[in-house]
This record gives structure tokens, C-alpha cells and sequence, in this order.
């Protein structure tokens, strides 16, 4: 699918018309996310609906919402959907997620959410939409993950490192509880840039770690390719 967006081992994601496109926050978060044993899950601001389709090659047997507030993404996701061989499992709707209501809560919910919450927008609503955050500020996310999940449910995520910080204190504020957290760095002795993290209803320890995308060499670290090993082709 040269040109028009990028392979998979057992899938495509066409992202030529959404506007963010499959990128290393979303690869990370799909292949890192405790999706395992979850019956029900919701990608919330699915985009190309490329986190949703990890999460389903993975289990086998989830349920899967992948929901966009925007339409050009929800037409791009529907698309990749179709055509992948997990079609049965997911549906992908259109919906804000302050508006949303569910039947059945979720075991997890996943969201690689827009995260420029400080900086000009772009004159490109769709893009506007995907990259900042007044769509989905992290109080909607966090009051989502409170009336959508189980009582043992989890909310992953994954945040630039500063942004991830100012979601901690509004998540700790409003009663949630980290359980997990990887601080993602692009070498090693380099700060880390981005943060993934789990927060639930309930607590417990939190197990914290630390993934660095390079080696010393600059090729992919074997932490980060044991990660993503199930989906990347090379």
C-alpha cells in the first residue's frame, strides 16, 4: 500500500484521508496495552482504526468500539476494518465521547489522544480535531473512563511526557488509580518523551518501566522489537 499508507503483518491501514496518520504512539500503545483478557474494549478517537485492529489481533475474542468524533476518520477506519479479517469484532462509530453511552461497560479503554493543548491550531478542522486536545480535554477522557469501565477496568494511554504529567494530577484529582506506566525514550541516557500509562477504578501496585526505541548503535532496540515483533514486517 505504498503511498497510501502502511502494511502490517496480518493487516493495512489506508490513511491517505484521516488526518493523522499511523505513527510510533499508536504502534507502541496497540502492542503495549493489557489487552489480553479483556471481553469488551473501546479505542476512543480511533482515527484510522489501527490501535482498535492491534487490540484484535491480539485477543482473539474481544468486542471491539472504535469511535471517532471526526467523519473522515470514521469513513478511513471503517475501510480498514472491512478489509481486515477481524471485521466481525469491531464496530466503528461516530460519536463524541462526552456523548457516548454504552449497554455493557468495558473492560479497557485505549486512546491515543490529541494532545497540543497549548498551541495554534491548525486551519484544517480534521487535523485541528486530531492534534489538540479542545475535542477530548483530559477531564472528558478520565469522566469517559469513569462512567464506561468496569469496576476492574483499565484506561491506557499515551501522552508526550510533560502532557502525560498534567493528566496525572487531573487523573489522581478525579479518584483514578495508576497501575501501569512506560516511560518511552528514543535513546539510551535520553529523557523520555512519551509516557503510556494505565489507570483504573481500583487500586493497587503500579509497575513502572522504562523502553528505549534505540540501541547504542542507533538500530531498534531488542526491547522495542520484541514489542512490536507480532506487527511490524522488518
Amino acid at each position: 500500500m505504498a503511498g497510501k499508507g502502511f502494511t502490517f503483518k496480518q493487516f493495512e491501514i489506508n490513511h491517505e484521508a484521516c488526518a493523522m496518520k499511523v505513527g510510533t504512539d499508536g504502534v507502541l500503545l496497540g502492542a503495549w496495552c493489557a489487552c489480553s483478557s479483556a471481553r469488551r474494549i473501546a479505542d476512543i478517537g480511533t482515527g484510522t482504526g489501527l490501535i482498535a485492529l492491534m487490540c484484535a489481533q491480539r485477543n482473539a475474542h474481544a468486542e471491539i468500539d472504535a469511535i471517532d468524533i471526526d467523519h473522515s476518520a470514521v469513513e478511513c477506519a471503517r475501510e480498514n476494518v472491512t478489509r481486515s479479517a477481524w471485521s466481525g469484532r469491531i464496530r466503528v462509530i461516530e460519536s463524541a465521547v462526552q456523548d457516548y453511552t454504552c449497554e455493557e461497560r468495558y473492560d479497557l479503554i485505549v486512546s491515543n489522544p490529541p494532545y497540543f493543548s497549548e498551541t495554534l491550531q491548525s486551519p484544517d478542522p480534521s487535523r485541528a480535531v486530531a492534534r489538540h486536545n479542545c475535542s477530548l480535554p483530559h477531564r472528558d477522557l478520565i469522566d469517559a473512563a469513569k462512567r464506561l469501565l468496569t469496576t476492574e477496568g483499565r484506561l491506557a494511554l499515551i501522552l508526550p511526557a510533560d502532557e502525560a504529567r498534567r493528566f496525572a494530577m487531573q487523573a489522581v484529582a478525579a479518584g483514578l488509580h495508576l497501575r501501569r506506566r512506560c516511560d518511552v525514550a528514543t535513546k539510551p541516557g535520553a529523557q523520555p518523551k512519551r509516557t503510556m500509562s494505565e489507570w483504573s477504578l481500583t487500586n493497587g501496585e503500579a509497575e513502572i518501566e522504562l523502553l528505549t526505541l534505540s540501541a547504542d548503535d542507533g538500530q531498534r532496540s531488542e526491547q522495542y522489537r520484541r514489542l512490536t515483533e507480532e506487527f511490524y514486517l522488518h
